[in-house]
């Protein structure tokens, strides 16, 4: 469905940026009217007539000046916990529970991803040396940044990832009871740790949007798990109360995440080819020396911390949804076993060559 935009045009309005295709037919889950629509029968994502072809044509001119892409490599992404042999087994069990909280814990969490309009985009002009005119960094703030939001948790009467996922867990659930606690659950983490300045050099406003910038796409990069777990999870007849309108609408989601990837790839690799200027005005800092350390250092930390935590919350959820003592400790341990296994990759094997491919 993209449009015909010459790959020469490189500058976009905000309003662009948001412009729909010509829907058909709207997209409504739960009697909610979400973003996207149907053209020819197919699901078309929201706000895509013009970011799309703005995105190709900025990944582009990354080409063209042959500079590379950042990307994280399938041995980096951890698999989804519960896996999908894990889910089921609870769910064939009558343990649907800690399944309903999964599912609702991503839906509140895409509900958090409106935060990212938040983001205060630093001066480019006075800290990065090279012009950034006519590129992705140029759109963060008039309008990519808003459009990524109202993907995640709606726009005014139109729902977004939010109502859709809780719509995708209702169809394929047969509506479950949630857990009076989950939002509860999910917040009880305790206070954020002190963050230490990675770059103290650079102002503050440039590095913690890029640490930002590279936890989302770190997220929505794994997110492509998720999206397949679900999928195969909710589309099975066997658990499912409603396979063809569950899958379908995951499948909707997983379409209007690539976007996010896209373009926060390009712009995360746009200013690893510039030279960053220090918050003092004068020192500067090799773009790929900081976008690269910001890089590996958070991937490592996502990708290990974030599978632990999932196990130790699905065995106290088991155990919260089975009365029985002695049932419980069978069912986790049957789930246990079925845990296919996964370790990052051994830290002398991440490399950076293996994180950039061509544009």
């Amino acid at each position: 469905m993209t449009q015909d935009v010459a790959t020469d045009r490189q500058e976009f309005s905000f309003d662009e940026l948001m412009a729909d295709d010509p829907f058909e037919k709207s997209l409504v889950t739960n009697d909610i009217q979400c973003h996207g629509g149907y053209i020819d029968g197919e699901y078309v994502s929201p706000r895509g007539a013009l970011r799309r072809p703005a995105i190709r044509n900025w990944r582009e001119r990354l080409s063209v000046a042959d500079h590379p892409l950042i990307t994280i490599p399938e041995k980096y992404v951890p698999p989804n916990y519960p896996n999908y042999d894990q889910a089921k087994y609870l769910l064939q069990e009558g343990v649907v529970e800690p399944v309903t909280r999964a599912l609702t814990i991503i839906a509140i969490v895409e509900g958090f991803g409106a935060r990212i309009r938040e983001v205060s985009v630093p001066d480019f002009d006075a800290e990065v040396e090279e012009s950034v005119d006519g590129t992705a960094l140029a759109h963060l703030a008039s309008g990519l940044f808003e459009a990524h939001a109202r993907d995640e948790a709606g726009h005014r009467d139109q729902g977004g990832h939010k109502q859709m996922w809780e719509a995708a867990r209702d169809a394929g659930l047969d509506k479950p009871e949630i857990p009076d606690d989950v939002l509860l659950r999910l917040m009880s983490g305790g206070p954020p740790a002190t963050r230490k300045r990675l770059y103290p050099e650079l102002s503050e406003r440039m590095e913690s949007m890029l640490l930002m910038m590279t936890n989302v796409l770190i997220i929505e990069t794994f997110a492509e798990d998720t999206f397949n777990w679900a999928k195969k999870l909710l589309g099975d007849p066997e658990v499912s109360a409603d396979p063809v309108q569950a899958a379908h609408i995951v499948d909707c989601i997983a379409r209007d995440e690539v976007p996010h990837v896209d373009y926060l790839t390009v712009a995360l690799s746009e200013l690893r080819a510039r030279t960053l200027i220090g918050a003092d005005g004068q020192s500067t800092l090799s773009g790929a020396d900081v976008i690269d350390g910001v890089f590996r250092r958070q991937l490592r930390g996502m990708a290990t911390v974030r599978p632990q935590q999932s196990r130790e919350r699905s065995q106290a959820d088991i155990h919260q949804a089975v009365s029985d003592k002695r049932r419980a400790s069978s069912v986790a341990r049957q789930f246990e076993e079925l845990d296919s296994g996964w370790t990052f990759p051994h830290r002398d094997d991440e490399e950076l060559d293996v994180l950039l491919k061509s544009a």
